[in-house]
C-alpha cells in the first residue's frame, strides 16, 4: 500500500513561517552564503533551487521529522520570501528529488563550517549552574544516531551489533561536549559505527581550553587521551575505573590523595614519566541504587580552591549531558531521531543541521533565562520546542 505523504496539520501557520525566521536570524542568510561560497557549493544556475534555502530546509526538516519534504521547503520558501524575494524562490522545483539532488550539491561542508563557527559555550558569566571557581563547566561524551538501511549508508557507516548478528539500521556514532549550565553541544565529532569514542573524542577534547573544567566518566580515561587532554590547559575531573592502581601517596586535608599515572608497568617500576594527579573517593548515601563506590581523579590540586566534597558534588552534573543528548535525539523531532538521508554525505549533512537547530532552541532557553535571572537549564526544553513551532513572536520573525 502507498503511503500518504505527510504534511502540516492544518496547513502551516505564521508561527511555522516565524520557525524558519528564527533559524535564520541564528544562522544568518550572509552567513550561510559566506559558507557555501567558502566551500564552492553556491548555487550555479539562477533557475535552480537556491542553496542557501537549502541550508535552511535540512534545518527545518530536523525539527519537522514527520513531514513530507516537499511540505517542508514550502515551508521554507514562504518563509524566506521576505530575504530572497519573489523572483528568488518563484521558480524553484520541490520535487523530492530535485531537494535530494540539491542537497547532493551543497554537500555537508557547508554545514559543517556552520556548525563549528556558531555553535560555542555562551553561558552568561552571572547565570548559575554555568561556572564553578571561575572555570566554565563541560561534559564530554558520546553516542548514536540510527539513519535508513540503506546500502551506501550501511557500507560506510556500519551497523551496531546483536544477540544475532547485527542491528536493523546502520548508526553513526560522535562524540560532543557539553556546556553543562545551558546544554549547548559544542565540538562534535561524528563517525562510523565502528570508531571508538575515545578516537572521536581526540578531536573534541583538543577545543577544551584554560577557562574550563571538563568532567568525563570512567571509559574516557585513557593515559594517552588524559596527557592530550591535560596539554589543553583546562581543568580536568574524570572518573576511572576500580581496577586502574591508584595507591595512596600523600594523604591531604579533605581527605583526597596524591598518586602518580604511569603509561605502563615498566615506567612504574622505574618511577619514570609519571603524571601526579588527586583522587577523590567517595559513597553515595540515601539515593538508589548507588554503586559501591566512586573514584575521580583530577590535575586540580589545590584543595582550598576545590575541596573534594564540592568536586564530588560537581561530577555528578555530568549527567546533564545524558540530558542534552535526550533532548537532542528525542524531544527536538517530538520523536526518536531516525535521520532520513539515504547517502553518507546527506547523513553528515543532516547531522549538523540537527545540532545547529537544537543550539538555536538553547540559544533561545539561555537568552530567556538570562533576561529573568534565571538559570538556562531549569527551563523545559520540550515547551521552548512547542513555544518554537506555535507561539514564537512576531519580534523574532525574519532579520531584516
Amino acid at each position: 500500500m502507498a503511503r500518504v505523504k505527510a504534511e502540516l496539520s492544518a496547513g502551516a501557520r505564521l508561527a511555522d513561517y516565524l520557525t524558519v525566521g528564527f533559524l535564520a536570524m541564528n544562522c544568518p542568510l550572509d552567513k550561510v552564503r559566506q559558507a557555501l561560497e567558502t566551500n564552492d557549493a553556491q548555487s550555479k544556475r539562477q533557475r535552480g533551487l537556491p542553496h542557501e534555502v537549502l541550508v535552511y530546509f535540512v534545518m527545518a526538516m530536523v525539527l519537522y521529522a514527520n513531514v513530507a519534504y516537499e511540505e517542508v521547503l514550502r515551508l521554507v520558501i514562504e518563509g524566506l520570501r521576505p530575504l530572497l524575494g519573489d523572483d528568488g524562490v518563484s521558480k524553484a522545483t520541490v520535487t523530492k528529488g530535485a531537494i535530494s539532488q540539491a542537497r547532493g550539491q551543497v554537500g555537508v561542508a557547508p554545514l559543517r563550517q556552520l556548525y563549528r563557527e556558531h555553535v560555542c559555550p555562551n553561558g552568561p558569566a552571572d547565570m548559575a549552574s554555568v561556572w564553578y571557581a571561575g572555570l566554565r563547566v563541560m561534559a564530554i561524551d558520546g553516542s548514536t544516531l540510527d539513519m535508513p538501511d540503506e546500502v551506501a549508508n550501511a557500507k560506510h557507516f556500519g551497523y551496531p551489533g546483536a544477540s544475532r548478528g547485527s542491528s536493523a539500521f546502520p548508526q553513526l556514532r560522535f562524540v560532543a561536549m557539553a556546556e553543562c549550565g545551558t546544554h549547548t553541544l559544542c565540538y562534535a565529532n561524528p563517525g562510523p559505527y565502528a570508531a571508538g569514542e575515545l578516537t572521536l573524542a581526540e578531536a573534541v577534547i583538543d577545543r577544551a581550553d584554560a577557562t574550563m573544567l571538563v568532567t568525563a566518566d570512567r571509559n574516557f580515561y585513557a593515559y594517552p587521551f588524559w596527557q592530550r587532554a591535560l596539554a589543553t590547559g583546562a581543568k580536568l575531573l574524570f572518573r576511572v575505573k576500580r581496577n586502574l592502581r591508584l595507591p595512596r601517596e600523600k594523604e591531604l586535608a579533605d581527605g583526597s590523595y596524591l598518586t602518580t599515572l604511569y603509561a605502563c608497568d615498566k615506567d612504574r617500576r622505574r618511577k619514570t614519566h609519571g603524571t601526579v594527579v588527586r583522587v577523590i573517593e567517595y559513597v553515595l548515601d540515601g539515593i538508589l541504587d548507588p554503586e559501591p563506590s566512586y573514584r575521580l581523579i583530577t590535575n586540580w590540586c589545590d584543595i582550598d580552591a576545590a575541596p573534594a566534597v564540592e568536586l564530588a558534588a560537581l561530577y555528578h552534573r555530568r549527567w546533564t549531558i545524558e540530558q542534552t543528548l535526550d533532548e537532542f535525539k528525542v524531544h527536538l523531532a517530538d520523536r526518536d531521531v531516525v535521520l532520513r538521508s539515504k547517502r553518507p554525505e546527506l547523513v553528515e549533512q543532516e547531522f549538523y543541521a540537527l545540532l545547529l537547530a537544537h543550539a538555536a532552541i538553547r540559544r533561545l532557553m539561555t537568552q530567556a533565562a538570562a533576561a529573568t535571572a534565571q538559570a538556562a537549564e531549569d527551563l523545559s526544553f520540550i515547551h521552548a520546542v512547542r513555544v518554537l513551532k506555535r507561539r514564537l513572536p512576531a519580534s523574532v520573525a525574519i532579520p531584516p
